[in-house]
């Protein structure tokens, strides 16, 4: 199973939760950091595995509380 590795942000100047998770997607590796880091709107997520550069999320809203919606972040250009 691969290994994400990932840093969670409530504001842009600060790391709130930095760690790793190994699951079988990278859906799954989603899921598991937004159920373990309590995340709250506005959140920002990197994550990736190693090897390659990470991808940038903000979580946006959950309707049910129980499905985490990650949305992609552009990059400046």
């Amino acid at each position: 199973m691969p290994r994400f590795d990932f840093a969670l942000s409530s504001s842009p100047a600060s790391i709130r939760r930095a760690g790793s998770v190994t699951s079988e997607t990278w859906l799954d590796a989603l899921e598991l950091i937004a159920e373990q880091g309590e995340v709250e709107e506005g959140a920002t997520l990197e994550i990736g595995v190693k090897g390659f550069p990470p991808a940038r999320y903000q979580y946006i809203w959950s309707a049910d509380d129980a499905t985490p919606i990650w949305q992609p972040m552009r990059l400046a250009a």
